[in-house]
C-alpha cells in the first residue's frame, strides 16, 4: 500500500504527494488553495466555476475565478455546465489562465446547479456527460498535448443507484478522462451519512485511472482509515481542512500536535490580508464571516471568547479580535 507522502501520476502530471485540496464551492479561491499548498497539499482544486460565466465573458467570473497564484501549482480548475460547446471554450480559458488540470463537476447535488442540467443531473444523461468531457479535453489542447481531465462523481442519486460508477467507466473509456474524484455518498445524502468506502474500492478496481477519494475525511484518523479501505490513489480534504490547514501537514508528517494560538492568529491574519487583496476591504469583511467560525473552532474558543471574532462586521474588527485573543493565550488554554 502506498503512503500519502508517495508521488503519483495523473496522466503525464507527476504529483509530489497524495493529499489534495477538494473543490469547495464559494470558498476555494486562490488564497485558500495557496494556503493548502503551503501546508503541503500536492494538488489543489478551485471552487466550482460556471462554464457559461467564463464563456460569456462575465468580468467578475473571469477575474476572480481564474486568478491563479504562481506558488499554488499544480492547480486544478473545476468547471460545471451542460453545454459541450460552452465547456470547450471554458476549458480553453482555464488552460490559458494556467490551470494544470481541469476537473468537471458531475456530482453536485445542489438544486440550483442540477436544475440547469449540470452537476449530479448529468447522471440522467450520461451521453452528454461524455460529450462534456470530450469537449473539455479538446478545449484544453495545446499542440500535441492537452491537460489532464478529471470528473468528480457520486455513486448515484439515491441508495442502490450505481449510475455514477457506470458513468465513470464511460468517461475513462470514451472520453479519455485521466482520473475520477469519487465521493461515496449518494446525492440524496448530501454530506451526511456514512461514506461507502467499499464501493469506492470497487470503482478503484474497475478503472485503469487514478481514483481520488472524497467524503467523510474530517480528521487524520478517518482519512487514513478511508485511504486504506478504499485503496484510492489519493485523498481529497474538504470541510475538515477549513480553518485547520495543519491537517495537510500532519497527514504528511510535516507537523505534529495542535497549532498554538499565535500560529492560528497569524494564519488567519494572512487569510484576511489575501481576502482584502482579492475582494477589497469591504467585500472581504462580508466574505470572511463564514471563515471566522472555523478558526474559532480550531482555537477551541468558548461561546463568549469567540463572540467578537465571529460577529466582526469588518476586517478591522476581526484583526482587533485576533489581537485580543493572542494576548490571552493562558486564559484560553486553561
Amino acid at each position: 500500500m502506498p503512503a500519502l507522502t508517495d508521488t503519483w501520476k495523473l496522466a503525464d502530471l507527476e504529483l509530489e504527494n497524495r493529499v489534495v485540496l477538494a473543490p469547495l464551492a464559494g470558498i476555494g479561491n486562490w488564497f485558500v488553495r495557496l494556503q493548502a499548498k503551503r501546508f503541503g497539499a500536492g494538488l489543489v482544486t478551485s471552487e466550482m466555476v460556471s462554464s457559461f460565466g467564463l464563456a460569456y465573458g462575465d468580468e467578475r467570473t473571469v477575474k476572480e475565478f481564474l486568478r491563479i497564484h504562481p506558488d499554488e501549482h499544480p492547480v486544478s480548475i473545476q468547471l460545471f455546465g451542460h453545454d459541450p460547446a460552452i465547456m470547450r471554450e471554458a476549458a480553453a480559458m482555464a488552460a490559458d489562465a494556467g490551470a494544470d488540470v481541469i476537473d468537471l463537476n458531475m456530482g453536485c447535488p445542489v438544486r440550483k446547479v442540477c436544475k440547469t442540467g449540470a452537476g449530479v443531473a448529468l447522471l440522467d444523461d450520461p451521453t452528454k456527460a461524455v460529450e462534456l468531457a470530450k469537449a473539455a479535453r479538446e478545449g484544453s489542447r495545446r499542440g500535441a498535448r492537452h491537460l489532464p481531465i478529471t470528473a468528480k462523481l457520486r455513486p448515484g442519486k439515491s441508495p442502490g443507484d450505481r449510475a455514477g460508477a457506470t458513468l465513470a467507466k464511460r468517461l475513462v473509456e470514451e472520453a479519455g478522462v485521466a482520473g475520477i474524484a469519487f465521493h461515496p455518498r449518494h446525492a440524496s445524502q448530501q454530506h451526511a451519512g456514512k461514506p461507502d468506502y467499499g464501493l469506492a474500492r470497487e470503482l478503484v478496481e474497475a478503472l485503469d485511472v487514478p481514483v481520488i477519494l472524497s467524503g467523510g475525511l474530517s480528521d487524520e484518523e478517518r482519512t487514513l482509515y478511508a485511504f486504506g479501505e478504499s485503496d484510492a490513489e489519493a485523498v481529497m480534504l474538504a470541510r475538515g481542512s477549513l480553518g485547520n490547514p495543519w491537517r495537510f501537514a500532519r497527514l504528511l508528517g510535516r507537523y505534529s500536535g495542535e497549532p498554538t494560538t499565535e500560529e492560528i492568529a497569524e494564519e488567519l491574519g494572512t487569510v484576511i490580508d489575501h481576502a482584502e487583496d482579492h475582494l477589497g476591504p469591504e467585500r472581504a469583511g462580508r466574505y470572511l464571516r463564514k471563515f471566522y467560525p472555523w478558526y474559532a473552532d480550531t482555537l477551541k474558543l468558548t461561546k463568549r471568547e469567540r463572540e467578537a471574532l465571529v460577529t466582526a462586521p469588518t476586517t478591522a474588527h476581526a484583526r482587533a479580535a485576533i489581537d485580543a485573543l493572542t494576548g490571552s493565550e493562558i486564559v484560553l488554554a486553561a
